[in-house]
């Protein structure tokens, strides 16, 4: 019993110092974002009462009973003046689920609450569910739109590996109490699929990423945009669906592409985070990267930048799926602060600020990628030709 409970203690110890840890911005930046040093939440910040049997009759060598492995790609969104994160938690066991994480600042102090989301199921059962967008939609629910992924029926016999993904729909007042909708119909697979806030045409706006397979993109063409009349029966109708932010050969995105969290609403247009993939010799590679639509039309796109906002660095590149960066969540907040919430490596979750006026500044003002090592030069030539002229003036 004493050697239970000096190890509870030192657990106890431990688990409340990183939690209560505070955060520090790195100030030395590209000028358009700063990350903070620590990751903001990490298996290590789950509850206790989730990894140990905390009971000494049933469990004295106080061992772990439910490993968790990685908490990570979570959807964001302020409420009740809290910073919160709807966390993909994944178990030793594969499994992924959600819970949510609050913070009184947005960048350390996340706690869990107690207990994780209970997620209703449809009468297709999950197998694994993951990567939830949160959206106050202007219809007064919140939504979480995720992916759920099954087996595939049609695999052949011994095939353990293929999957079907679809976009799994549910709605909230509090993130306590989930309603769970039919998932989105699709001709195609569906994941990253995000609820646009507002309204479009009196419809619901869904950003998509159709793809021919679980894993690869195929004929998928980059980040969709389709509208649909009912949310609770959400049905991409054939021939409706159209691709607004293109895949291109030997970009950030040649692979795949997929939507982050439902985008900003900023003066100059909906400003939007999204991921790009692209191959290499170490595998995949995954980055962040920015682009502005239209305020009167969200599906025109009207400004993107060249190449990445945001890539894997130092320790961000290591973890269960390497040299990968990918964000599902962000808040901007009322003094116009932008909270960015980013996952490396399939493994924790971090946090970048910048402002909406920096990103908007940066989306709108950055050259474009012109697709060809000649072009990229006489950009390159031109900004060093306007900054000769300017310092000759000075």
């Amino acid at each position: 019993m004493d050697n239970f409970k000096i190890r509870l203690g030192k657990l106890t110890a431990d688990h409340e110092e990183l939690i209560t840890r505070t955060n520090r911005k790195v100030t030395t930046g590209n000028g358009i974002f700063e990350r903070y040093e620590y990751p903001v939440l990490t298996a290590a910040h789950t509850p206790l009462s989730w990894r140990y049997d905390l009971n000494p009759d049933t469990n004295p060598n106080l061992m772990e009973r439910f490993g968790i492995n990685a908490a990570f790609n979570a959807g964001a969104m302020k409420l009740d003046g809290k910073y919160l994160l709807a966390v993909r938690v994944e178990g030793y066991d594969r499994k992924s689920f959600f819970a949510i994480a609050e913070s009184p600042n947005g960048v350390d102090n996340f706690r869990f609450r107690d207990y994780p989301v209970t997620m209703p199921e449809t009468d297709d059962p999950d197998i694994n569910v993951y990567d939830m967008r949160l959206t106050r939609h202007e219809d007064g629910w919140i939504y979480g739109v995720f992916c759920t992924e099954r087996k595939d029926p049609d695999a052949a016999p011994g095939d353990l590996s293929s999957a079907v993904a679809a976009a799994g729909i549910a709605r909230t007042h509090d993130l306590v109490t989930w309603e769970r909708l039919p998932d989105l119909v699709s001709a195609s697979q569906q994941r990253n699929v995000v609820l646009h806030p507002e309204f479009v045409n009196g419809m619901y706006a869904l950003y998509t990423r159709p793809q021919d397979g679980f894993i690869d993109a195929g004929s998928g063409g980059g980040i969709g945009w389709a509208l649909v009349k009912d949310i609770a029966h959400a049905v991409i109708e054939p021939g409706t669906e159209k691709i607004i932010n293109h895949r291109y050969y030997h970009t950030i995105k040649e692979l795949k592409n997929g939507e982050g969290p439902h985008p900003i609403k900023t003066p100059a247009g909906w400003l939007h985070l999204a991921h790009g993939v692209r191959g290499c010799a170490a595998g995949l590679r995954y980055v962040l990267y920015l682009y502005m639509t239209a305020l009167d039309d969200p599906s025109e796109m009207i400004a993107e930048p060249g190449g990445y906002l945001m890539a894997p660095v130092d320790e961000e590149r290591i973890g269960d799926v390497s040299n990968v960066l990918f964000s599902n969540g962000w808040i901007a907040d009322e003094d116009g602060t932008v909270f960015i919430y980013y996952a490396s490596s399939d493994t924790r979750m971090h946090v970048a600020v910048s402002s909406v006026d920096r990103l908007a500044d940066y989306c709108m003002n950055t050259p474009a990628d012109r697709l060809r090592s000649a072009e990229s030069v006489k950009t390159l030539n031109a900004i060093i030709d306007r900054n000769r002229q300017y310092l000759a003036g000075q």
